[in-house]
């Protein structure tokens, strides 16, 4: 529902224009429904009980943060500045800081410390290639919402408000399909999550294919977005609580946590990548609206194509997970 509302709120507030603020009340917007929920939530929602104390860890977090940003700045705007040396630069940075943060975790896990995350949850079984399908889902998501509205409002010249319903069937889809998932025989429910990202693969290939020859895409791209909707909202949902299924309780919230965050730094990335890939074949794009609407569907095509490949890519993951919550199935019902 947040999903449908935001993208149709968007389109308005953008179209709308307000007071000349052009696309910043997209952004402003957040601040009144901030406002309201830290005024209801205390209200509505029951507090935990007190289960002890954790202190903030502060090493952890001042190097957690430069390395996110060492890493996701230049990805975002290599592409725009050129890729200047200073971008490589940050990354290898970033990188390095990373391994620097796997470091000061464990440190402060070895002297009973509280750490920002806790690498341990990440020896249960399931969580790691729980988050490797989750990375490649992740990334193939923010790429295609990024790259096919920058393919509707650039190449094809529709306004905010149209471009965001055309993600109207797709958001609707993953909404129903996330939340009814478990009503499909519990005997299947550890296939969904590789189940899933072949449905989305398919679904892809089918953008791709809807728009290989540069026109909009027509029946086929609108079926294969429905289909894309399916097949995520039957991955992310069983995903996202297969990967805890050894987790011990102490640590579902550090689990939860880093999967939380694979989601968001996934949907950057997916953004900075995708991104590069259409504007690495669209840029620049003619003025003529035909040959416009040609280059900009040539590279959106070639965008989803590689989109299917990472959610190929996601399968081996999802089997392993697979794998791993049948067992676990299996020792419940003989225990």
């Amino acid at each position: 529902m947040g999903a449908l509302a935001g993208l149709v709120l968007g389109g308005v507030l953008v179209e709308a224009n307000l007071a000349g603020a052009s696309w910043r009340p997209v952004f402003l917007v957040n601040v009144p429904l901030g406002i309201l929920l830290v005024a209801l939530v205390p209200r509505l929602v029951p507090a935990d009980e007190p289960r002890g104390t954790r202190r903030l860890d502060f090493a952890g977090l001042v190097v957690a943060v430069p390395a996110v940003v060492l890493v996701v700045l230049p990805l975002v705007l290599g592409h725009e500045t050129g890729r200047p040396a200073w971008t490589f630069g940050c990354v290898a940075a970033g990188i390095v800081l990373a391994g620097v943060f796997v470091l000061v975790e464990r440190g402060v896990a070895a002297r009973g410390g509280d750490p920002l995350l806790d690498l341990a949850v990440l020896r249960a079984p399931g969580t790691a290639s729980g988050i490797g399908t989750l990375i490649c889902m992740q990334v193939a998501y923010g790429g295609l919402m990024f790259t096919l509205a920058l393919h509707l409002q650039q190449g094809l010249g529709d306004g905010a408000l149209r471009a965001g319903l055309t993600f109207a069937p797709l958001a609707g889809v993953f909404g129903v399909a996330g939340f009814f998932w478990r009503r499909l025989p519990a005997r299947v429910h550890h296939l969904l999550p590789p189940a899933g990202m072949v449905i989305s693969a398919l679904a892809y290939l089918g953008i791709a294919a809807g728009l290989q020859d540069g026109t909009q895409g027509g029946p086929l791209m609108w079926t294969a977005l429905v289909v894309c909707g399916a097949g995520m909202g039957l991955t992310l949902s069983p995903l996202l609580s297969q990967a805890l299924v050894h987790v011990p309780p102490a640590r579902a919230a550090d689990a939860s946590g880093l999967l939380t965050t694979t989601m968001q730094l996934g949907q950057v990335v997916g953004v900075a990548v995708f991104g590069a890939v259409y504007l690495s074949q669209a840029t620049p794009l003619p003025s003529l609206p035909p040959l416009r609407e040609h280059v900009s569907a040539h590279a959106m095509s070639t965008a989803a194509e590689w989109m299917a490949a990472l959610s190929l890519a996601g399968v081996i993951g999802g089997i392993a997970l697979a794998r791993t919550v049948r067992r676990a199935t299996r020792l419940d019902a003989a225990g």
